[in-house]
């Protein structure tokens, strides 16, 4: 059987082009594979040869989509691949976007299959499991052993166009596609079993699944604003310089609150941005870009909000556990009630 051509997108980490300092270099490609997509080759074996990588920097590709994608996609045409692998992406959002845009404009301008990998919480997940296969990965680069299996696997598949089966059999996200099954069990019997079960407190799992990750309702507007406490909140990871309460530059699990009374902005050294999901130079250059002290401070004098709070509230929202984050929110919430604070100024990078 002849081998798969396989072409492999990744960004520029992995492509050794360099860090967020490089984050806005532009499409190119190299023959065979690269970083990742050495590892890649191996899970794929005899059955596919990664033919090419292509390469873009994350900021580059999210900020000149349509220029990436049409530079891209020309790019790959000098391999006449079978399938396109992106990836993975874990949980980097600015990664897991492009590893889909690019993985669902080559399947419509080819006609030809592409798969990627990415963690739940990827924002990426949502906006193209309906489209693309998304084979289920850790939140980092750690788990790469983990993923490559099943990407290859499931690459090999769409590029033979063997018949993939389940997303929880093959290791991917639901794409809500509902096919055809024969079971032995009628309807009926498979219903009055499930609900005995669950009656009896066993183990049990409905045939129709349904995510859900909640709702956030609005509140209502602030009666009287100008006589209200506001106070700043953030998850920039914006915290006094040295990060003295260790906070973590991804997937926090903690928040904290640091005073700024008596202060009429944030000083430029006196404190940093410990957000490992984006280029903090300019946070760092001016902190009220991420906590806009100066601006709310001029609220204040002007009677726009009646006082701002003695402190600013503050976690990381790179990569963060959708439960984690949940519970985060609802302990900032609780403190801000007990402080009396009616009003909230949320910030994100």
């Amino acid at each position: 059987m002849t081998p798969l051509k396989v072409v492999h997108y990744i960004n520029q980490f992995f492509g050794g082009i360099g860090g967020e300092d490089r984050a806005d270099a532009g499409p190119t490609h190299r023959s065979g594979p690269v970083g990742p997509g050495t590892a890649l080759a191996r899970h794929l074996g005899a059955g596919a040869t990664v033919v090419g990588t292509l390469i873009c920097g994350d900021n580059y590709f999210v900020e000149h989509t349509d220029e990436a994608v049409t530079e891209l996609l020309q790019l790959a045409k000098t391999y006449d691949a079978d399938v396109l692998v992106a990836g993975p992406a874990f949980s980097s959002g600015r990664y897991g976007t492009a590893c889909g845009t690019l993985a669902r404009a080559w399947q419509a301008e080819t006609g030809k299959p592409a798969v990627t990998a990415m963690n739940e919480n990827n924002p990426g997940v949502e906006l193209f499991r309906s489209e693309i296969h998304i084979v289920r990965s850790g939140p980092t680069a750690a788990s790469m052993s983990e993923a490559l299996p099943r990407l290859a696997a499931l690459a090999l598949k769409l590029g033979r166009g063997v018949e993939v089966g389940p997303a929880d059999a093959e290791g991917y996200f639901p794409r809500g596609v509902r096919q055809p099954l024969r079971l032995e069990q009628g309807a009926g019997e498979r219903a009055v079993e499930l609900l005995l079960a669950k009656l009896a407190g066993r183990p049990y799992r409905t045939e129709l699944p349904i995510e859900d990750f909640g709702a956030v309702p609005p509140a209502p507007p602030v009666p009287g604003l100008g006589r209200a406490l506001v106070a700043l909140v953030t998850e920039s990871g914006l915290v006094p310089h040295g990060n003295p309460d260790r906070l973590e530059t991804w997937n926090a699990s903690r928040w904290f609150k640091y005073p700024i009374a008596g202060l009429d902005d944030l000083e430029p050294g006196r404190y940093q941005a410990w957000h490992g999901g984006c280029d903090t130079t300019w946070t760092n250059e001016d902190p009220d870009r991420a906590v806009p002290l100066d601006a709310a401070r001029l609220l204040e004098k002007a009677g726009v909000i009646g006082r701002l709070y003695d402190h600013y509230y503050v976690t990381t929202g790179n990569m963060a556990n959708i439960k984690t984050m949940a519970r985060i929110g609802a302990e900032i919430a609780q403190d801000l009630r007990a402080n009396g604070i009616q009003a909230v100024v949320l910030t994100a990078t």
